[in-house]
């Protein structure tokens, strides 16, 4: 029910599919972000209209509010979100973590206070995938310990060490909870730790390799703060680690370069807050000098769409100007209208990289798309 299979391979760039109980995910396939059950600003049908194959929600929102139980209540995450492809949901660990201050890591689990309304919460290897059951995602993520980018080795260690027992204790409770009846099917996948640390990351994978036959693989503790050429060698080793016929989720990573990166060095799924979250700025990406401000004065007369080379509504319907007046007016249309262009541009990159793999041009194209979004001042 949760088959990978790989259609091509250019180098450690892979084409594939992930099929699930809600429908098939072709890869390089990029996620958006749904955090408390909606991307911000668009609703299910303009979600699909952009390709969209599978959106992520969150645990620890959806937990505090409006809570998984009546989630449950009122018919699962895919009736609820009114979404019929297929869910991810995060454990809620990175967003624990970041909690500094308010919150506490024992073996346990953690305790925490919620960020609404300071009340306090606990939560345990038990607890989480009690909740990711009762949401009803198709994939759901083990409840890990993601350490900060630049942390020390003592920091990193405690980190895989506490990851790992809280693994073999989701395992055991996603097990448990299989055994009951009118459960959805769902796939656990781990979150493979380990900083910037080649040894502890090798032996993280080999750890979690040697406990049980997961049907894919996340690969978390990257995109937090640490220099890009320690997550790509990252990347690099783990690409010779992970079994080839599973799908690797890079989790937090979706900015249009970092993307292209990773897909070069074998991952498939990817997610991202940044192109809802810079599109409520008034920021775009588009392909010739990456990203640009719309409330910059230049674009106050100006009649291109966002990306001339881009199919999306927005690019087919809106001009610069018009964006630029209504991001200057704090109107609220241009959250959505930018935040549709942004996530076409992602879905829509990671398209044209599947279509570069099984045409075994990736490589001269990545090179070159990345040549060209990263030259600066060739934005017009």
């Amino acid at each position: 029910m949760f088959d990978f299979a790989l259609s091509a391979v250019d180098g450690s760039a892979r084409a594939g599919s992930f099929s699930t109980p809600h429908g098939d995910v072709e890869t390089p396939s990029f996620m958006p972000v749904g955090t408390g059950g909606t991307v911000k600003g668009l609703v299910t049908e303009e979600l699909e209209a952009l390709g969209a194959r599978v959106v992520l929600a969150n645990t620890y929102h959806l937990y505090l509010r409006p809570g998984h139980e009546l989630v449950r209540d009122l018919g699962g995450l895919h009736d609820f979100m009114r979404w019929d492809g297929p869910i991810l949901t995060d454990s809620g660990g990175f967003q624990v973590f970041s909690l500094a201050g308010i919150r506490q890591i024992h073996d346990d689990g953690v305790e925490f206070r919620s960020h609404i309304d300071g009340s306090r919460h606990r939560f345990t290897p038990e607890s989480v995938m009690d909740i990711q059951r009762t949401l009803g995602a198709d994939v759901i993520m083990a409840f890990d310990e993601c350490p900060p980018g630049g942390c020390d080795r003592r920091t990193a260690e405690e980190a895989n060490r506490r990851t790992l027992a809280w693994l073999d204790r989701c395992r055991s409770r996603f097990s448990e909870l299989g055994r009951q009846k009118d459960v959805p099917a769902q796939a656990l996948f781990p979150v493979l730790q380990g900083n910037v640390f080649d040894d502890l990351r090798r032996a993280h994978a080999r750890q979690f390799m040697d406990m049980y036959d997961w049907p894919g693989f996340g690969i978390g503790g990257l995109s937090v703060g640490e220099a890009k050429p320690d997550m790509w060698r990252t990347l690099e080793l783990l690409d010779s680690e992970l079994p080839a016929d599973r799908p690797r989720y890079l989790m937090g990573v979706g900015y249009p370069d970092d993307l292209l990166e990773a897909v070069a060095r074998g991952c498939d799924l990817f997610d991202c807050v940044a192109p809802t979250r810079n599109a409520r700025h008034g920021s775009a990406w588009t392909s010739e000098g990456g990203q640009i401000n719309l409330k910059a004065a230049r674009f106050k007369s100006d009649r291109r769409p966002i990306d001339p080379g881009c199919d999306c509504y927005t690019c087919g319907r809106y001009d610069r100007a018009y964006l630029r007046h209504l991001v200057s007016s704090a109107e609220w249309l241009p959250l959505r209208l930018i935040s549709i262009h942004n996530l076409r541009f992602l879905v829509r990159l990671g398209e044209e990289a599947r279509r570069r793999v099984l045409d075994g041009t990736f490589d001269p194209w990545k090179r070159d798309w990345l040549e060209r979004y990263r030259k600066e001042g060739s934005s017009p």
